[in-house]
């Protein structure tokens, strides 16, 4: 492994690590306060770029954007679908 994998690799540790307590806590809580408006752009965006990573063959990118698209598609669902407990 190179370098330059070395740092994105690490950087994808960084990122996933910081959204794995986000999505984990929305699950314990069945609901987020996360705004509608951001978890839309973000999963948009971490869609479009799962899909960018696939076309570009950057197996590092496809990952990382898939796996965020995931968390905040959790986030999204208890953000419409909040657990009747929870409210």
């Amino acid at each position: 492994m190179s370098g330059i994998e070395i740092l994105g690799w690490t950087g994808f540790a960084i990122l996933i690590g910081a959204w794995i307590p986000q999505t984990l806590q929305t699950i314990k809580a069945g609901k987020t306060d996360i705004s509608l408006a951001f978890i839309l752009m973000y999963v948009s965006s971490s869609l479009l770029l799962t899909v960018h990573s696939v076309l570009i063959n950057e197996l590092v990118y496809i990952v990382l954007n898939g796996m965020l698209t995931v968390g905040s598609a959790i986030n999204l669902y208890y953000k419409l679908f909040p657990r009747k407990d929870a409210e």
